[in-house]
C-alpha cells in the first residue's frame, strides 16, 4: 500500500458495535434476503431499462430504487436541509431554491461511513460515483456500480490521478452530477472523520462546477433521543458479509443525510481551499453530535 493513501484509525471491534435493540435472526435473515434480492434485481434490470429512459426519468428511477434498497435492509431514511441539488444542465438548483438554468454539473461530496452511503446518496443525489477499483469486485454492489457508470480509480497508482481528475472534470462540463467521498476511506462517523483530499475539487474548479456537501450519520433509538449507531460502520478489514448481517440485526437504525449549502467552485482560490470549505461545512454540522459520540 502506498504511503500517501488515507488511513482511518477506526476498526470493527472498536467502532462497529451495536448497543441498542437487536432483531431476531429470522426477520433479520428476511431483511438480508430482501435487500440482496432488490440489489440483484437492479443489476439484472438496469442494462435493459435505463438506456430506454430520458435523463430526468432515469434519475428518478435510480433514486427510488436506491431508497428502496436502503429500506429493504431495514434502515429508515431521514433527509434534512435545503432542497437537494437535482443535477444536470437544466436541473441544478441554487441556494435560494430556484432554477439556475444551463451550466456545468455538480460535484457532490460527503463523509464516508459505510457501504450504505452509496445507495443512500443515490437516493438523494443520483449521479456518477467516483470509487476505488476494489468496489468493482464486491458481490452485487460491484456489478451494480459498474452498470451505474461509476468512475473507478486505482488509489495505489498516483500516476493515474491526473487522468481521473480530467475524467471527472469532463463529466462536470457535460452537466453531469459526480459523487465523491473525498476522505478516501471509511470512518465510523462518531465525530470528525478524515481530511478531504483535494484532487476531486480540482475537477470542480476546472469545470466551474458547484460543490454540494452532504453530511451522513447513522443513528439508533427513538427519534426524540437518537444516539450514534456503530452498526452501519464499515471500517478497517471488516468483511462485507459481517457488515451486512450487523446492519439487518440492528433494530431501529436510521440513516440521516443532511443537504448543506452549495459552494461555487469560484469561491475558493484553489483546490485545497475549496476542499477545506466543504470539509468545514460537514464538520460544523457534525459538531452537534453529543460528546459521548466523539471517536477517540
Amino acid at each position: 500500500m502506498s504511503h500517501w493513501l488515507p488511513v482511518s484509525p477506526c476498526t470493527p471491534p472498536g467502532c462497529a458495535g451495536h448497543a441498542g435493540r437487536a432483531r431476531h435472526p429470522l426477520p433479520a435473515a428476511a431483511l438480508l434476503l430482501a435487500g440482496c434480492t432488490l440489489t440483484l434485481a437492479g443489476v439484472l434490470c438496469a442494462p435493459l431499462a435505463l438506456p430506454l429512459l430520458g435523463r430526468g426519468r432515469r434519475e428518478r428511477v435510480i433514486s427510488s430504487w436506491a431508497y428502496a434498497v436502503v429500506r429493504a435492509f431495514g434502515v429508515r431514511v431521514r433527509v434534512t436541509g435545503p432542497s437537494a441539488v437535482r443535477g444536470g444542465r437544466r436541473d441544478v438548483w441554487d441556494g435560494a431554491g430556484g432554477p439556475r438554468g444551463t451550466g456545468p454539473g455538480v460535484l457532490v461530496v460527503a463523509n464516508h461511513v459505510s457501504w450504505l452511503d452509496i445507495p443512500l446518496v443515490a437516493a438523494v443525489c443520483p449521479g456518477r460515483m467516483l470509487a476505488k477499483s476494489d468496489i468493482r469486485h464486491w458481490p452485487l454492489l460491484g456489478p451494480l456500480a459498474a452498470l451505474g457508470g461509476t468512475l473507478f480509480v486505482e488509489r495505489e497508482r498516483l500516476r493515474a490521478l491526473p487522468g481521473t481528475v480530467r475524467a471527472v472534470a469532463s463529466q462536470l462540463r457535460d452537466g453531469a452530477r459526480v459523487v465523491v467521498f473525498p476522505e478516501g476511506s471509511t470512518w465510523c462517523g462518531r465525530g470528525p472523520g478524515g481530511r478531504f483530499r483535494p484532487a476531486a475539487f480540482q475537477a470542480a474548479i476546472d469545470a466551474g462546477a458547484t460543490v454540494q456537501p452532504l453530511r451522513i450519520r447513522y443513528r439508533s433509538g427513538p427519534p426524540e433521543h437518537p444516539v450514534p449507531a456503530g452498526a452501519a460502520a464499515f471500517v478497517g478489514d471488516d468483511p462485507l458479509a459481517a457488515s451486512l448481517w450487523r446492519v439487518v440485526t440492528a433494530a431501529g437504525l436510521t440513516a440521516e443525510i443532511r443537504v448543506l449549502s452549495p459552494i461555487p467552485a469560484g469561491r475558493a482560490p484553489g483546490r485545497r481551499a475549496l476542499a477545506g470549505l466543504a470539509q468545514s461545512a460537514v464538520d460544523s454540522d457534525s459538531a452537534n453530535l453529543p460528546a459521548a459520540s466523539v471517536h477517540h
